[in-house]
């Protein structure tokens, strides 16, 4: 297949795009054109990749990044950052909502134009069910977003949904829980904790680490885990359907914090600090998969032991 993967150089994008071309796939990359590709990513895509300038802001540059129409889409652009889209609640709703309804009318219009049938993967977030019950969630729960981030991203699920209601444009959207992996780096919570605990084993900071709130329980994947999820919904998830990525387990970031400090050889305190602690933190985040599971054959193949080795790794070489 030939597919555009938007956001092809965030940190998702950087792991799915290798993915695709691995197993056949023609890859068309769409990334910021603010924000030129650095040398050792251009060298690893190589010829097999082509790279086009996609910002979600211009429905002109949208157009032309999907003419000819591509087999299959994977959207991954967005505001990605919770704390992002908190600073600036506008663009989040910008660039992830009505930047989904841009990318939808220019698939439409694409595919109108040429008499094909592409099939287009929205990726959401797990942060859209909100607050509630601490049983794993699942697709057929009520949405409560309870920040900018996960508002906006419902949002982007809606217009895609209605695309598809309306046009019969192949739309599924996927859910992902919390992942993380090689690549990943601060401010987000796991390769923060690995910096602050690696500057511990340097002796550069005191072995009390100012944390945020440690007692939250999330569901946690492997990036390379979730692009496989994604790889494998263009191929068997179906329209109109929405997908949990999830492993089903539940961890505390205490639990988190506590074995990459083990991985790393050091023993340190979590302190609280209130300026890292979130307003609005959803207590409890755990996902049912089974959905996905049985419709397509995924199951995750990384230990959460072996991402926390790969990525502490990763940040000390």
């Amino acid at each position: 297949m030939r597919v555009l993967v938007t956001g092809a150089d965030g940190f998702v994008g950087r792991h799915l795009v290798p993915r695709l071309v691995e197993r056949g796939h023609q890859v068309v990359a769409g990334c910021r054109p603010a924000e030129p590709l650095d040398h050792a990513l251009r060298e690893q895509w190589g010829d097999a990749v082509q790279v086009v300038s996609l910002e979600l802001a211009d429905s002109e540059g949208l157009r032309a990044a999907v003419e000819p129409v591509p087999d299959a889409v994977i959207h991954l652009a967005a505001i990605a950052s919770v704390r992002e889209a908190r600073d600036d609640p506008s663009r989040a709703w910008v660039v992830n909502a009505v930047g989904t309804a841009r990318l939808m009318d220019a698939v439409l219009a694409a595919r109108t134009a040429a008499g094909s049938d592409p099939i287009v993967l929205v990726v959401s977030t797990a942060e859209v069910y909100g607050g509630g019950s601490s049983r794993p969630r699942v697709e057929t729960d009520v949405p409560a977003p309870a920040s900018p981030y996960a508002a906006s991203k419902l949002a982007g699920e809606i217009a895609a949904l209605e695309v598809w209601r309306r046009s019969g444009l192949r739309v599924t959207v996927a859910r992902p829980f919390i992942h993380t992996g090689p690549g990943q780096r601060p401010p987000y919570v796991i390769p923060s904790f690995i910096q602050r605990l690696l500057a511990v084993r340097a002796g550069n900071i005191p072995a009390k680490v100012p944390t945020g709130n440690m007692e939250i329980v999330r569901d946690l994947l492997d990036v390379r885990d979730v692009v496989e999820a994604y790889i494998l919904l263009l191929l068997r998830g179906r329209p109109g359907e929405t997908y949990n990525v999830a492993r089903g387990s539940g961890y505390t970031l205490r639990d988190i914090f506590q074995r990459i400090a083990h991985e790393i050889g050091v023993r340190a305190e979590p302190v609280p600090d209130p300026t890292l602690i979130r307003a609005g933190d959803i207590p409890h985040l755990v996902g049912d998969s089974a959905k996905l599971r049985g419709d397509t054959g995924w199951s995750p193949s990384f230990s959460l032991e072996q991402t926390l080795r790969d990525m502490v790794h990763a940040q000390a070489h």
